[in-house]
């Protein structure tokens, strides 16, 4: 399953360009907002899941970030966004590879975000290891950004079907290990004019949660 998912979304990177993809934002800028309220500090390890060509980096980069990973299946993705950073992008850590089974450092990261990777499993088990990675590779009182289509969004995307999500019930999905501090609602319009509604909850991984010592295999 991961290899054909991998080969769907570099065939969907390779094929459109950046504007031609429903998602595309030119800055994420309700995710901003979210990360400019946590007051970060500068050496504080970020991580964006899915986060292909969006310019989430570039805009982190800009406000001092200096320890910044970008995880994506599509490796085409990575390397638009790595050319677009030109002689920036020797300062992300990018990683090309599924999250599901992906070795991450354990109760490393203070920042998890993750737009519109989450609605796409829909079925308990990949949900299930999800929850794993994020519990394991969070440390402990650090935070997770997760947007996923609202309740009342689209029920496909780029060809695939998705788990829709009203902010309670996403923030139930999580509940087991963290708390939810905020959610919110974006109305975001694509560049076909069409409007995708996003359910948006922002975690915090509770300080007695398990640290997870071996990674997840699917």
């Amino acid at each position: 399953m991961s290899g054909t998912r991998q080969s769907h979304w570099q065939s969907v990177y390779a094929s459109k360009s950046e504007t031609q993809t429903s998602w595309y934002r030119p800055h994420l800028d309700h995710s901003l907002r979210l990360v400019d309220g946590l007051a970060l500090p500068p050496d504080a390890p970020l991580i964006d899941i899915g986060g292909g060509r969006a310019t989430l980096v570039d805009d982190l980069l800009a406000r001092g970030y200096r320890d910044v990973s970008v995880l994506d299946l599509a490796v085409v993705a990575l390397d638009a966004a790595r050319q677009r950073l030109g002689a920036d992008a020797a300062q992300v850590r990018w990683l090309c590879a599924n999250i599901l089974d992906v070795d991450l450092p354990a109760a490393h990261y203070a920042l998890w975000h993750d737009r519109a990777v989450f609605h796409f499993l829909t079925e308990p088990a990949p949900r299930a290891a999800y929850l794993a990675q994020i519990t394991r590779a969070l440390r402990p009182g650090g935070h997770a950004i997760i947007a996923t289509f609202a309740a009342d969004g689209p029920a496909r995307c780029s060809g695939l079907p998705v788990q829709r999500y009203a902010a309670e019930a996403l923030a139930a999905c999580f509940a087991a290990h963290f708390e939810c501090v905020g959610d919110s609602r974006e109305e975001h319009r694509t560049a076909a004019g069409a409007v995708q509604p996003f359910t948006y909850v922002l975690l915090r991984k509770r300080s007695d949660a398990p640290v997870i010592s071996e990674s997840v295999s699917c």
